[in-house]
């Protein structure tokens, strides 16, 4: 992993002294809406169990995203291998820093590294079809939808009802842009 830098931020392979700055993230019930409900009790979820990611710092595909100017904390990137040549791109930003474009600045980074350095020929995304803003972000950085598709998780929250959405990005769509 490399330090990945756009007009106004720096991603850097996280560290264990971004934990801290993860947990925060973490238990701002608005930023986890659409993952667990918005509720995260730290005491009783174990991060290698839970159903979504939560880093600590020491995941080897996820970038700490900082603003460039005075290295403010403002998120994380990841791009987990699913297999080889496919990884799935995702991201959590501060609740302050929404709105501001730096969603689709950062992913545009990261997948440009994964298929131009990462040796990617296949990027996809999910989210719950009701996550509008999330569904905006992989639409502004050239992915593509592909399909819904409804689960039945024993603990649902309000909008699983919709499925959730796939979308993807190949290399050849990358490089042809």
């Amino acid at each position: 992993m490399v330090v990945l830098q756009t007009a106004r931020l720096t991603l850097a392979p996280c560290r264990v002294s971004d934990e801290a700055d993860f947990i925060a993230l973490e238990r701002d019930p608005e930023v986890m809406r659409f993952l667990n409900g918005g509720a995260v009790d730290h005491d009783t979820i174990d991060p290698e169990q839970a159903p979504f990611l939560m880093p600590r710092g020491t995941e080897t595909y996820v970038w700490t995203a900082r603003r460039t100017t005075d290295g403010a904390f403002v998120g994380w990137f990841c791009l987990f291998p699913e297999t080889q040549t496919m990884a799935e791109i995702g991201y959590r930003l501060r609740r302050a820093c929404w709105g501001e474009g730096l969603a689709p600045e950062g992913a545009s980074a990261l997948v440009s590294w994964g298929f131009n350095s990462g040796g990617c020929e296949r990027i996809v995304a999910t989210t719950m079809a009701v996550n509008h803003g999330s569904r905006r972000v992989m639409e502004k950085i050239g992915m593509k939808y592909m399909r819904t598709v409804f689960a039945d998780f024993p603990d649902s929250i309000p909008g699983s009802e919709h499925g959730d959405v796939w979308y993807e990005l190949t290399r050849s769509e990358f490089l042809a842009r």
